[in-house]
């Protein structure tokens, strides 16, 4: 849900948000949420699932979405990988194991 709320945010006036669901192997599903908004500045693509990191105006963002979609990944023996380019939109890969076991379910 964060990742297709930022994905608004980041569009000025009308765009797109491409959401694509696939999967991977017999272990891993993919999901990616893609848009065609304003970019992420590559100077700040290394601190976006910092906690308390924004972008936005003080007042409009907390910094907490985007590190929590990572935790929540993360704990789900996931990976979450960003692209982007200024002006051209920002696309967000998740792989989720599709079946966990005690193995790989971190606590």
């Amino acid at each position: 849900m964060n990742l297709l709320v930022n994905a608004s945010h980041a569009i000025e006036g009308r765009g797109d948000i491409i959401v694509r669901v696939s999967r991977q192997d017999e272990d891993f599903v993919c999901v990616q949420v893609q848009d065609t908004g304003k970019g992420i500045k590559p100077e700040d693509l290394s601190h976006i699932f910092n906690p308390f990191f924004t972008t936005k105006p003080v007042g409009q963002g907390t910094g907490l979405g985007l590190s929590l979609a990572y935790s929540i990944i993360e704990k789900h023996g996931g990976t979450i990988k960003v692209e982007s380019e200024i002006g051209q939109g920002t696309s967000f890969t998740i792989n989720l194991l599709v079946k966990q076991d005690e193995s790989n379910a971190k606590h």
